[in-house]
């Protein structure tokens, strides 16, 4: 049989939740919560050039955005590559 065929026993490492919680899913989960976390934190004014004009705006707006853009970036290639 092949790897695709075989089922998944309780006692071969699947849970209840079809592997909802692996390593790599904690491990996203936990740098997400910090990354919101130190967002969220660095609430103060901030002074941010975008290339010619100066923009005056609390600090998480721009964490926050460059974060999803980030997200963003990382997302859109394994997307592709799982196709």
């Amino acid at each position: 049989m092949s790897p695709k065929e075989t089922s998944r026993t309780p006692g071969g490492g699947a849970t209840r939740f079809g592997g909802a919680f692996t390593p790599g899913r904690i491990a996203m989960t936990a740098v997400a919560v910090l990354t919101l976390v130190f967002i969220f934190e660095n609430s103060g004014e901030a002074g941010i050039r975008i290339l010619i004009p100066e923009v005056s705006m609390p600090l998480y707006p721009a964490l926050l955005a460059t974060a999803v853009l980030g997200a963003g970036c990382g997302y859109f290639p394994a997307a592709r590559r799982q196709k």
